[in-house]
């Protein structure tokens, strides 16, 4: 009988304060990924590395003596959504941190709960500036927008040589702040290259031939073509049947094995921005790809290899606070230094967030993304 109202008295303190309920319980995190609409092919890149991820630290042993527990929703990749299953995380679930797997809106949407809750939000690769300024909770594992859009320039006037460029850009969130990054380093650049013509294009576009008529007739060196892969694939396929022969430059919503479905042979010769170099030698992503190609049978992408690194960065917090407490695992990831990442080396994030690390370069040859160069200049990769 005594063994019996001990037992219900730890069940009590378990429920009443919560990492006290014993060995056996786990430590939860959170993810969103959009899993169904039009980015379900990106959701579940996200699901499945995360899970890997999950697999991974569980065999080291887990975090703090138990095993991690993933707790993952559908977003739909709409931010109503997104609040919604945000607050379900946090009161439900009761989740230690939080990976935002999901674009730019609904990232923007939960970061400020995320914060309200003093718990610790990793955006994947969500571009939208909006994400990190929510607060000291909020972190972003991909490039910011201007970042990217800055890298983008640096790679076309000096790897790709382009001294004439014609822009086509997707009317969100997304491909305006790529764009504004774009033209904010040939700026810098003064007249060493020109940009010929510009264009946004709505979102649901499927028709590109108009828009690739009048870059042909301004014969650019280049075009900078930003969008999703549901977008960029188009593009490229389309820009070849017209007998456009001009350098194609996209960005990290092109990193995608969809994307070369769809654009099929017209890929080979197309150049990203973006921030997993399949070529690393490093063991930690040569491992990540062979094993997520094997498991999967499709090829490995951005948006799963950031997610991936996401869901460590949380755990490596987790680990080094040595507590489940969000501010411990704020401050822990907040001082994180040198990080070996699958998309890179993390030298760190900056005071509101922002991660500083290389932007990788890479190429389509023989149906697959290879390393082409890499952007290293601390005052184009630091927010």
């Amino acid at each position: 009988m005594k063994l019996t109202r001990k037992l219900a008295l730890l069940l009590l303190i378990g429920l009443l304060v919560p990492g006290v309920a014993g060995a056996a319980d786990t430590v939860k995190i959170g993810l969103l990924a959009p899993l169904t609409g039009f980015a379900a092919a990106d959701g579940l890149s996200v699901l499945n590395s995360v899970q890997l991820a999950v697999e991974r630290v569980n065999q080291d042993g887990g975090l703090l003596g138990r095993q991690v527990e993933l707790v993952y929703y559908d977003d739909r990749a709409d931010g109503k959504e997104a609040v919604a299953l945000s607050r379900k995380l946090i009161q439900q679930d009761r989740v230690a941190g939080v990976v935002g797997g999901s674009y730019s809106t609904p990232s923007r949407a939960v970061a400020p709960i995320f914060e309200d809750e003093e718990i610790p939000f990793v955006a994947a690769y969500a571009v939208h500036p909006d994400v990190t300024t929510s607060g000291k909770y909020c972190f972003r594992n991909g490039f910011l927008g201007m970042v990217e859009g800055k890298s983008a320039g640096y790679v076309s006037v000096e790897l790709l040589k382009a001294k004439k460029i014609a822009l086509l850009t997707s009317d969100n969130d997304f491909g305006r702040t790529l764009a504004e990054g774009f033209k904010a380093y040939l700026g810098d650049q003064g007249k060493a290259a020109q940009i010929v013509f510009e264009q946004t294009y709505p979102f649901k576009e499927k028709d590109f031939k108009p828009y690739l008529s009048k870059v042909k007739e301004t014969n650019p060196d280049l075009l900078f073509a930003s969008g999703y892969y549901f977008q960029t694939g188009p593009i490229v396929q389309q820009a070849r049947e017209l007998g456009l022969d001009v350098q194609i430059l996209g960005e990290e919503g092109a990193d995608s094995p969809k994307f070369l479905e769809i654009a099929g042979a017209s890929a080979e010769g197309f150049v990203i921005v973006t921030n997993l170099d399949r070529d690393d030698p490093r063991p930690v992503v040569q491992d990540f790809l062979k094993t997520f190609e094997q498991r999967y049978q499709i090829q490995p992408d951005m948006v799963g290899a950031s997610a991936y690194d996401a869901f460590m960065i949380i755990c490596d917090g987790i680990r080094r606070a040595g507590s489940t407490d969000g501010p411990a695992i704020q401050q822990a990831i907040a001082a994180t230094k040198d990080y070996n990442g699958l998309t890179g080396v993390l030298k760190g994030f900056t005071d509101i967030g922002e991660v500083v690390k290389e932007v990788q370069v890479q190429i389509v040859k023989d149906g697959r993304f290879r390393h082409f160069g890499v952007v290293q200049d601390m005052t184009l990769i630091t927010p």
